[in-house]
């Protein structure tokens, strides 16, 4: 173990070292609510009867559980999810088969998540070679924030919109730590920025505009993120789950979202230039000339002393991103597959032979993977006990030319709150089912698909909690250095939110009806 994962506060004895050790860092508060769900759900399961015990418990756990997604800027989800999860197991109200059933179902999620991402981590330096570019020598604040969004949908829609929101982070924390460093007379950029001097006070007022410039742009970014991620399978996590219940290969997806897809990204494009324009909701911030000045005479240096070795890892990777949209888009393998196809090219022609080296590649895929794992425990919970038949029933039961704007809302609102990932798993499993059971014609769950599609992925992007891009961001270490707060997140999402999210309801209403 090591000494950084032992307490700050030493323990006072025993039981409060355990106490210590229960969900890490998270506050009391939080740590007594998991108890006290975990000590309350038996006692509720036994007092009842049988039947409705496990329908009221089963419930309660799939709150319990939305409430750790809703709260996963305190502890990560997978924690105390696994914790209600394997509490369920042990209640009997699911079982370890139920659950390797659904993994099963879902295997082709599992392995995109697995390989693609990691074959995605390496073409980072390429993405960082884009976005520098962009940053350097497009002066119009306008253009570069639309070229920002679109060049993040487009990368978001081949490859992974985690990788695509690690780069743009990791682009604005690089030039936030360059202008301060000149800034501030150091001959050498310090592995921490926090061991930067204060600026004096003509330089802090440049550096307060550059943080607005960079949180315009991160955030112009983020939902970039998640316009093109909506647009195919391989875009988020929930979209191949989505096309393995409706069976669609990568084009069809494609095709059959374009009529709410496609007019969802060119409203997102109008609405990031009108920002720039109308400076309102806190964008259209214009980076200094003399912090613009710095930062191109650093890239230019940079690329000035760009090794060979540095140019031919960019064409192997800039040839591998190209096999990777090639192969999606004719379906020469399952997603997975493909993307192991691309960690060996990369590995292989650029030299990458160190097991360690390449087991950085799939930590940031597999925590996530595991939180999925959790995510099928809870939807073989609500399976089992049927939880959502009423539900399913109530809105099949409305009108056909309603049921689509329905299920778009109420999957949006729910993913704002919780993860997508999980809303359009129980969603998309409950009208799979209302198929199978002859209930909705085919023509009806392709509609509803894609509404679940569509709303889990474009409301969703309200709050922090509803997108892993903008989660993301907001826990990286650039976010306070950009003054970028949970508030402020979801003040610059409300114009997207409107605009997007009006947009694709309507074409939800009126494209697919």
């Amino acid at each position: 173990m090591s000494s950084r994962s032992l307490p700050s506060i030493p323990a006072r004895s025993l039981p409060h070292a355990f106490w210590q050790g229960f969900l890490g860092s998270s506050p009391d508060w939080y740590k007594y609510t998991i108890v006290a769900f975990l000590v309350t759900n038996p006692i509720v399961l036994f007092l009842l009867p049988p039947e409705l015990g496990v329908t009221i418990v089963g419930w309660i756990l799939v709150l319990q559980f939305i409430f750790t997604l809703a709260m996963a800027l305190t502890c990560y989800p997978l924690l105390p999810g696994g914790l209600i999860a394997l509490e369920a197991v042990i209640l009997g109200l699911t079982s370890p088969e139920a659950i390797y059933l659904e993994l099963q179902g879902n295997l082709k999620v599992i392995l995109l998540l697995v390989f693609m991402v990691a074959g995605i981590y390496f073409m980072k330096d390429l993405l960082l070679f884009i976005f520098s570019k962009l940053l350097i020598y497009v002066r119009s604040k306008i253009v570069l924030s639309l070229l920002i969004s679109f060049v993040a949908a487009f990368l978001s829609a081949f490859l992974d919109a985690l990788t695509v929101m690690a780069v743009i982070i990791g682009v604005s924390h690089g030039f936030y730590a360059v202008y301060n460093s000149v800034a501030a007379g150091l001959d050498e950029i310090p592995e921490d920025v926090h061991d930067i001097p204060k600026l004096s006070e003509g330089h802090q007022k440049d550096l307060n505009e550059f943080r607005a410039f960079l949180r315009n742009l991160v955030m112009h970014g983020a939902v970039g993120t998640a316009l093109g991620g909506v647009t195919t399978l391989v875009g988020e996590p929930q979209n191949i789950i989505i096309a393995n219940r409706l069976g669609w290969e990568f084009m069809e997806f494609v095709f059959r979202m374009a009529p709410v897809t496609f007019p969802v990204l060119i409203t997102g494009l109008v609405t990031c230039v009108l920002l720039e324009i109308t400076r309102i909701f806190g964008y259209g911030a214009k980076i200094p000339h003399s912090v613009h000045q710095i930062l191109r005479h650093a890239h230019t240096e940079e690329m000035k002393h760009l090794k060979h070795g540095d140019r031919s890892a960019l064409i192997v990777q800039a040839l591998a991103a190209l096999t990777l949209i090639f192969a999606l888009a004719f379906h020469v393998a399952e997603v997975g597959l493909i993307g192991l196809l691309i960690i060996v090219l990369q590995t292989a022609f650029n030299g990458e032979t160190e097991e360690h080296n390449i087991g950085k590649a799939f930590q940031e895929a597999l925590p996530f993977t595991a939180l999925l794992v959790v995510f099928f425990a809870i939807v073989a919970v609500i399976h089992g006990a049927h939880l959502f038949t009423p539900i399913s029933d109530w809105v099949l039961s409305q009108p056909v030319d309603a049921q689509p704007g329905l299920y778009y809302i109420a999957n949006g609102l729910l993913s704002a709150i919780s993860d997508n990932v999980f809303v359009a798993t129980v969603y998309i499993q409950s009208i799979a089912d209302a198929f199978a059971n002859g209930d909705i014609t085919r023509q009806q769950f392709d509609v509803l698909g894609i509404a679940i599609n569509t709303g889990t992925n474009i409301p969703s992007i309200l709050t922090p909690n509803g997108q892993a891009a903008f989660l993301f961001l907001l826990t990286s270490s650039l976010a306070p250095l950009i003054r970028l707060s949970y508030g402020r997140m979801v003040l610059m999402a409300i114009p997207y939110f409107i605009t997007m999210g009006t947009v694709g309801w309507i074409c939800v209403n009126w494209f697919l009806i």
